[in-house]
């Protein structure tokens, strides 16, 4: 009786020790697991501040000439804005680029002799940035009424920029970061394990994107600027302990 009791405590402690080493090599193996997600966070916004630019050029055979009435192009401009909502702080005149032109000159063989100076030609830039889109957007449109007084405008299409992008980086950031948790903590429930705590994280590309638009995304980062209606992305790439 005493030795089958002996034999019993026996069995007993190899089972014991048995499911202890299990347990044990169980638990190593999981503290090497991870799960590695990307969770995804977008915002719709619409832009606050609009930038529309425009050159102007005069020509002539005299620098001088040609610069006077340049410069009185530039006030015309100036005034035409000032009238139409646009203050002084938020007009910027670029220096005067001056280019000397020349014609090619040919024998009557129609072989090249040479060049022949053909003049001057300067042109003029000008940038409005302003928090007033409406005024703007109206004003890049309208531009034909200074056409209309011989100042050769050429227009630009305006740029539309957002003046909270910081913040609104943050908040995409935390959002992305409750997205991977979810994600991760789905396919830890489904393997039947727990979710532990982070072990890395990587932000992923910054995008600007116009709203419902079809733009690519790029790999280092699309940032719009032609839509007013704007869709902003982020990507946040986590890897979490599993236990």
């Amino acid at each position: 009786m005493r030795s089958y009791l002996g034999y019993l405590i026996i069995a007993i402690a190899i089972i014991i020790s048995a499911i202890l080493a299990a347990s044990t090599l169980k638990y190593r193996f999981k503290s090497g697991e991870t799960i590695t997600v990307t969770g995804l966070a977008e915002k719709d916004f619409i832009a606050d501040q609009i930038v529309w630019k425009g050159s102007f050029t005069r020509t002539g055979m005299d620098l001088r000439t040609a610069y006077a009435a340049l410069k009185a192009d530039e006030a015309e401009i100036k005034t035409y804005l000032n009238a139409n909502g646009i203050a002084d702080s938020n007009i910027v005149f670029s220096s005067v680029d001056m280019f000397r032109n020349y014609e090619s000159s040919y024998d009557e063989m129609g072989r090249a002799t040479g060049n022949r100076f053909s003049g001057y030609n300067l042109t003029g830039r000008v940038s409005v940035d302003s928090r007033n889109i409406p005024v703007v957007e109206k004003l890049s449109r309208e531009i034909t009424a200074l056409l209309e007084k011989g100042i050769e405008l050429n227009s630009t299409p305006p740029s539309y920029y957002y003046s909270g992008l910081n913040e609104l980086k943050i908040d995409l950031l935390a959002k992305a970061a409750a997205d991977a948790r979810q994600r991760a903590e789905s396919i830890a429930t489904n393997s039947e394990a727990g979710l532990g705590s982070i072990r890395k994280a990587n932000m992923g590309v910054f995008q600007i994107t116009g709203k419902n638009s079809n733009e690519d995304y790029s790999y280092g980062g699309v940032f719009n600027t032609t839509s007013k209606e704007k869709t902003a992305s982020i990507t946040l790439r986590v890897e979490y302990q599993v236990k």
